[in-house]
């Protein structure tokens, strides 16, 4: 899942607001921009381990254009001061148990699901594959 992160510089500490939209209440607050990119992916991993623990749904991600347009609207006079990046996370040991199914699939199906896969880090395997294709549709 790729997560939008919003940095925001505060000039009276000399630090940055980091935060997730998409996991309201997961923001931290760093010196730099690495170190903000570092501690947000681990404070994204503890969040969903929390919801995970819960046995919480894990929040979709919104793509980066919509947030942006609704920090704007939100913040018209502060967004030139915000900065956004793409934090991207394996949410699958944030969802529970895996379990083996059966699926019966058109060959020429398999044959471009496989290509996708083996094209693209988006994907490490034909489950994961399916199984975002399913979040996706899930979603709508």
């Amino acid at each position: 899942m790729k997560y939008a992160i919003v940095f925001i510089y505060d000039d009276n500490k000399s630090e940055y607001q980091v935060s997730v939209p998409d996991l309201p209440g997961c923001a931290i607050t760093e010196k730099t921009i690495d170190l903000g990119m570092e501690e947000i992916t681990k404070a994204i991993k503890s969040h969903l381990a929390i919801l995970a623990e819960y046995g919480e749904k894990v929040p979709n991600a919104k793509g980066l254009e919509s947030h942006r347009q609704n920090y704007i609207l939100e913040n018209p006079h502060t967004f030139s001061q915000a900065f956004w990046a793409i934090v991207s996370i394996d949410i699958t040991p944030y969802l529970g148990k895996s379990h083996k199914i059966n699926v019966t699939l058109p060959e020429l199906l398999i044959a471009q699901i496989d290509d996708k896969v083996s094209k693209s880090s988006d994907y490490k395997t034909r489950s994961g594959f399916i199984a975002s294709a399913c979040f996706t549709e899930l979603e709508k």
